[in-house]
């Protein structure tokens, strides 16, 4: 979701959901918020405030309305162009910010606000066959994303077709995939989890193999950027928040991905080993990968300063670790802070580590292993970005002149 809607009425205050998002989904439930299902839409206590939400939907933009109150005086905006909450109020007009076009556009202020809710189709997976398919990927030790994954593009497919389980048939599915990619611009890579979740569902709770193997889209060949090292010392040098810096160096220095960096625990930092131990990482796989000298110098002030005992990362409350969402959002400030110019994600930093340590002369396989890839081929794609036998090549250019 682009924006969040607080909308405060009688005893209560209630978020829309318009569209799906996961992370958010996840941060509201691990605060003990409510979900209503048949609204789809989240429940607080009245007594929650708009400050104590900006501390934990950091960086994402939010809007508050009060109950009946005119849009010139009561509505409260956050996040947008990094500002704090604030009244945004002007003598005569209200300025909102209109996605469609762009533009900002005057609020009449003698109308209460009120978001339009969007028409959503109704549930075509009951919840009957909703708990059958959890049930069996459970019994199957699935993880929890793989299961949250499964159970919405099946609902998702149900929902888009307006068709039940029972209905659906093979050229049903290519529709859907069609509407996948043309109206929702999905990625290869969550189509083919699409395709894997609803031949799942065909297969193991209809009993049904109707729904054979599906043309796959194939992914687009892309390489990924690469942070430079001199980047990468900028970003770092110019981070002045301890606890943001420490969760930048050891994405770097270790190659982790984001999920892993801010699940980190104490107990999982081997500071006299120098080494990192990874629980329950992509496929629920424990590995181990190096944690760097200086790192560990850091992480020992680190630890001493916060005084930290369970969460290296600790989120908000603490008993909770950092979500992927900060994570990402440190990384995004970071970067501009830095100016660096490229079109990133927090997962670039992983990309560095594995391309620098190649470019090093560091063995491929050894790479794969601190990388936790399954497949050689999926850490052979660093070789193409890596420098090391590209260097020693001259431009036709420099040997004319």
């Amino acid at each position: 979701m682009d924006v969040v809607y607080f909308f405060r009425e009688a005893g209560i205050v209630r978020v829309p959901f318009f569209s799906y998002d996961q992370t958010l989904l996840g941060l509201f439930t691990a605060h003990g918020w409510t979900w209503n299902r048949a609204r789809r839409e989240f429940i607080f206590s009245r007594d929650i405030n708009a400050k104590h939400l900006s501390g934990i939907l950091s960086g994402i933009p939010c809007v508050w309305v009060e109950e009946d109150s005119p849009s010139y005086c009561r509505l409260q905006v956050y996040g947008f162009w990094e500002r704090t909450w604030e009244t945004a109020a002007h003598a005569a007009n209200l300025y909102l910010h209109d996605n469609t076009s762009g533009y900002c556009v005057p609020a009449p202020h003698s109308q209460p606000f009120a978001f339009p809710r969007p028409i959503i189709p109704p549930e075509k997976l009951s919840e009957e066959w909703r708990a059958k398919l959890e049930v069996e990927l459970r019994s199957r030790k699935y993880s929890p994303q793989t299961r949250r994954a499964y159970i919405y593009y099946n609902r998702l497919i149900c929902r888009t077709l307006q068709k039940t389980p029972e209905e659906i048939r093979p050229d049903d599915v290519t529709e859907f995939l069609a509407f996948m990619e043309k109206d929702k611009k999905y990625s290869a890579s969550a189509m083919n989890l699409a395709i894997s979740a609803i031949k799942f569902f065909f297969r193991h709770i209809l009993k049904n193999d109707d729904i054979g193997e599906k043309h796959r889209p194939r992914h687009d060949g892309r390489l990924p950027m690469i942070l430079s090292k001199e980047e990468i010392s900028k970003i770092f040098s110019l981070e002045e928040n301890p606890k943001h810096r420490l969760l930048l160096m050891l994405v770097y220095s270790s190659g982790l991905r984001v999920s892993e960096v801010v699940a980190l625990k104490k107990e999982h930092i081997d500071l006299s080993r120098k080494v990192i131990y990874i629980r329950s990482g992509k496929g629920r796989k424990d590995r181990s990968t190096l944690l760097s000298e200086k790192a560990a110098r850091y992480i020992v002030e680190y630890y001493k300063f916060f005084n930290i005992d369970k969460w290296v990362f600790p989120g908000q409350p603490a008993s909770q670790h950092l979500s992927i969402r900060s994570a990402q959002h440190i990384f995004d400030k970071a970067l501009r802070r830095a100016a660096v110019q490229k079109n990133l994600s927090i997962h670039s930093l992983r990309h560095a580590f594995a391309t620098h340590l190649l470019e090093s002369g560091t063995d491929i396989r050894y790479i794969q292993e601190l990388l936790g890839h399954s497949s050689i081929r999926t850490t052979e794609r660093y070789t193409h970005v890596a420098k090391r036998n590209i260097l020693a090549i001259k431009s036709p250019l420099d040997t004319i002149f």
